[in-house]
């Protein structure tokens, strides 16, 4: 009878166990969106101002252990920025609001069931932008679309976060520091110069809501 009931236990608590890393090793599917604070980064950072924009996507997560786990997404994100700039030809400042197709490759840690950690590269494709430019020059001043072929359309970086899961539910928050120029060098009168010389530099909070686990 003793050892019956120590055989139930033993069995019961083998099932929930088993149940709880179900729970952890649960490939996901899902979307995601939230809103961004971005910026141009340059070498003077007190030039940099932010502008408010958003992101909207889709995520997948695939467990490797039962801490780690492998996060892709894809979604569109606005980035850009203010930059002040004083060279030899103009002073001024130009606004830019730049549209990526982002893909981050993450790895995500469970520090708990419901608070994460994760860290990765990602990769994104500028699709569109426009640009604002004020000068000291007159002829230097306009307000279009910029054209996008004559940037870097290609931006990366690394991006790091946490996450917290409230039932089906996780808001989190990340940020993605670019290591690419946003724009191409260029000669002007024998002059090679870059500009804007800056790099993209996002911080993004989100809700990501999950359709399907497997």
């Amino acid at each position: 009878m003793i050892a019956a009931t120590l055989m139930m236990v033993c069995t019961m608590n083998n099932k929930a166990a088993a149940q709880e890393d179900k729970g952890v090793n649960t490939a996901r599917f899902g979307f995601m969106g939230g809103v961004n604070f971005s910026t141009l980064y340059t070498k003077d950072a007190d030039n940099a101002k932010a502008l408010t924009g958003f992101n909207v996507g889709v995520f997948s997560n695939f467990p490797i252990t039962e801490f780690l786990s492998f996060q892709p997404e894809l979604y569109y994100t606005t980035k850009g920025g203010k930059v002040t700039y004083n060279n030899t030809f103009v002073d001024g400042t130009a606004q830019y609001k730049l549209d990526y197709l982002e893909l981050p490759l993450l790895i995500q840690l469970n520090i708990t069931h419901s608070f994460k950690v994760f860290a990765g590269p990602y990769a994104a494709y500028m699709m569109s932008g426009k640009v604002k430019n004020e000068s000291n020059v007159n002829l230097f001043n306009f307000e279009d679309n910029l054209k996008v072929d004559d940037y870097n359309r290609m931006d990366a970086g690394v991006a790091a976060g946490i996450g917290v899961d409230f039932g089906s539910v996780s808001i989190g928050a990340r940020y993605n520091y670019g290591l690419t120029k946003v724009g191409k060098e260029k000669t002007f009168l024998g002059t090679k110069y870059t500009f804007p010389d800056a790099s993209n530099s996002v911080l993004n909070f989100f809700v990501a809501v999950p359709l399907y686990k497997n």
